[in-house]
């Protein structure tokens, strides 16, 4: 894997991967920045918010859950001193489907956090990651 980070002037970059998909990340206007894109640590718990999501979601549909949505709800802490790493991050999945069997989700949820996430496991060795789930049911009609 590779990406490269383009300086856009002020506080703005630009990282383009390998495969030619594109992002723009900004620092607020407090520091210099125009806010025109999500802040670097932002794109951590983005990162991280899909990477689970695609486990959880494989093992559901592996597993012939009828999935519907997914949301992914993450909240972080920071330290106060320099540099302001993650101290704390909760991850929140909504799983919406129709006669989704619980232990399945809880199952789905633990694997990724613990197992098979990789950015999950890569940051659990620096900050503390705790989740959760909450099962939505859909009667018939929904989402159609």
């Amino acid at each position: 894997m590779a990406t490269v980070v383009k300086w856009q002037g002020k506080m703005a970059f630009e990282a383009i991967t390998e495969g030619g998909h594109s992002v723009l990340m900004d620092a607020s206007s407090e520091v210099g920045g125009e806010d025109r894109g999500p802040r670097p640590m932002e794109m951590v718990l983005m990162g991280l918010g899909g990477c689970t999501g695609i486990d959880v979601i494989l093992m559901l549909q592996k597993s012939k859950q009828a999935i519907e949505d997914c949301q992914i709800e993450i909240t972080a802490e920071r330290t106060d001193s320099v540099p302001r790493v993650y101290r704390d991050i909760h991850v929140h999945f909504k799983v919406f489907g129709r006669d989704l069997n619980e232990k399945k989700v809880k199952r789905a949820v633990g694997l990724s956090a613990e197992k098979y996430c990789s950015v999950s496991r890569m940051l659990e060795s620096a900050v503390s990651i705790s989740h959760d789930y909450e099962i939505f049911e859909l009667s018939k009609g929904s989402f159609e």
